[in-house]
């Protein structure tokens, strides 16, 4: 298979649901006229297909090598990224003042989604990167920004966010590694996290850890936290990685899938010589790790756009090569029977529906960023939304990728096993899906009295006109109504299917407004038609469907003892 960029997709998803344009208006992204979005996506796209797609069946069954001295990746990956440092492509995004090309954060997420698609365990380096500039641009300290934004911004060095200990995992406040002040700003970092994507590797010459840990005396729970960057060698006076910062990598971990990422456990401090500086406030360290990690949940919600396409690509050229049966009395290649046809199509509908669901957050973030409140009350709604059903699109496409080469999807060696067992986690990390929707329902319906969600509503009536469109906003409004008012229980029980409810409504009010659009000839428009009707007609009505399983009680789930389902 030869992967292809999505760039007509991208296009016309960046300039009909981001609405590019509007940004560019903006002296701040002046930038980001339609010559130099083409040459970007355009540009991307070549580097993808040529240095990192042909890479993505030896990561998976080459993958990281721990050793003793740290975590090795395979040689071609270190020439691949020292290519894309070199490139530029690590800049597009970051402010120009720390060495970047200050373009919005839709092109980057554009040009992220290009190298995931072409090999998702390896983009998740630089997609790491991103949250930590966003972090430090936003409560770094002049002196921190000056030292580490430049070598971040190009992908010289990279970044990487440390919450998980073993004994905390999505209970964030329930950690135990500890900061003691040495004097001068400096803090002495003891401790263990697990499941650190690209903890360790030899790509970079320096890797900055953002870590979570307790002060003296801190308050108990997350009111007690504090973030601290910890950088593998402590920079020089120069700016050059200097002494060892005593951070060592213990494991990594055996996984199903994403074996070009090591996933490392790290020890801080075994010979007491860690140092970190404080970012933000001492005790601000939730406010300062949520800007990472919500800017992490939108690019885990792309990495479902990621494995969506790739999958769809590679059952797209199994199907026009695999000739099996046949229709009108003559052998005939698998793509013309109805049923892989059907397949296709969903597989095609639901990766443009979940692109243009993360591509619009990624424009949310943009406007929020000109000053917009409404932007930063969409944004703060849609981001569940993004990661959870972005990856939840990854998963059922990378399965129905599988069904589309029927034996040969369940045998390795043909590589569509890998784009399922790659997304597996998608739905896991970075907060899973279940704390979206309890996010969804306990805080975002709510936020600004209820005006966040009726907001979004009000913008999806207004250009809804299919009919099953216009019956899936009417049910998501009344349900998120109640809800609003609900116990909590009984909140929770429903999060999930009104989060996909909520979620399908929003991606067919995007679908629907390409489809008014796509008026051209060419075989991509012809495509994105056919794609719309598809998801109107036949997968709207699907998230009809879950009407009950959102109005239901939470008394079913509590009818028995807990040790009864060991029964």
């Amino acid at each position: 298979m030869t992967f292809r960029p999505a760039v007509a997709d991208q296009r016309f998803v960046l300039e009909h649901v981001v609405r590019i344009d509007e940004l560019a208006a903006d002296a701040r992204y002046a930038a980001a006229s339609p010559d130099v979005v083409n040459a970007v996506l355009e540009g991307v796209g070549q580097f993808a297909a040529g240095e990192w797609a042909p890479l993505n069946r030896e990561g998976d069954t080459v993958g990281a090598k721990w050793t003793p001295e740290g975590v090795h990746m395979p040689e071609s990956f270190i020439k691949a990224y020292h290519d894309y440092v070199d490139g530029g492509w690590g800049t597009i995004g970051v402010p120009e003042e720390w060495g970047g090309q200050g373009l919005p954060f839709a092109i980057q997420t554009a040009v992220l989604d290009t190298l995931g698609s072409a090999n998702m365990g390896f983009a998740l380096c630089p997609t790491l990167t991103v949250g930590a500039i966003e972090a430090l641009i936003h409560h770094g300290t002049p002196e921190q920004q000056a030292t580490y934004l430049p070598h971040l911004a190009t992908g010289a060095w990279t970044g990487t966010m440390n919450l998980t200990e073993p004994q905390a995992g999505s209970d964030v406040g329930a950690l135990r590694a500890t900061a003691t002040p040495l004097g001068n700003g400096r803090w002495s970092i003891k401790g263990t996290k697990i499941f650190i994507s690209f903890g360790d590797h030899d790509m970079a010459d320096n890797i900055v850890h953002l870590v979570l840990a307790r002060t003296p005396d801190s308050p108990p729970g997350t009111r007690g936290i504090s973030l601290f960057l910890v950088p593998k060698f402590r920079p020089n006076e120069d700016g050059t990685p200097g002494a060892f910062n005593d951070v060592r990598v213990v494991s990594i971990e055996h996984k199903m899938g994403l074996h070009a990422s090591p996933t490392c456990v790290l020890s801080f401090g075994d010979h007491d010589d860690c140092v970190g500086e404080l970012i933000g406030p001492e005790h601000g360290g939730m406010r300062a790790m949520f800007t990472m990690m919500n800017n992490a949940r939108l690019n885990v919600g792309l990495q479902g756009v990621q494995v969506a396409e790739g999958a769809t690509q590679k059952a797209v050229a199994y199907a026009l090569d695999r000739v099996q049966g046949a229709r009108a009395g003559q052998p005939s290649r698998i793509v013309e029977h109805p049923d892989v046809r059907r397949m296709l199509l969903r597989m095609t509908a639901q990766t443009q529906a979940a692109r243009a669901l993360v591509y619009y957050a990624a424009g949310q973030v943009d406007r929020a960023g000109l000053g917009d409140p409404a932007a930063r009350n969409r944004l703060e709604i849609v981001t569940p939304l993004a990661k959870a059903h972005g990856t939840d699109i990854g998963n059922e496409v990378a399965s129905i990728g599988i069904q589309v080469h029927g034996g040969m999807g369940f045998v390795e060696e043909t590589g569509a096993a890998q784009y399922f067992r790659d997304a597996r986690i998608t739905p896991i990390y970075e907060g899973t899906n279940g704390i979206q929707a309890a996010d969804l329902v306990g805080r975002k319906l709510g936020l600004d009295n209820g005006g966040a969600f009726a907001a979004l509503i009000a913008d999806i009536r207004a250009e809804a006109q299919h009919a099953h469109l216009v019956a899936l906003v009417d049910a998501v409004d009344a349900i998120g109504r109640r809800l609003a008012t609900a116990e909590a229980d009984d909140k929770l029980a429903a999060s999930y299917p009104f989060l996909t409810m909520l979620s399908v409504a929003t991606c067919g009010w995007l679908m629907e407004r390409q489809g008014r659009l796509a008026t051209g000839d060419d075989q991509a428009q012809a495509v994105k038609r056919a794609a719309v009707r598809f998801y109107l007609d036949q997968i709207v009505p699907e998230a009809l469907g879950l009407q009950a399983a959102a109005s239901a009680s939470a008394d079913v789930l509590y009818a028995v003892p807990a040790e009864a389902f060991a029964a």
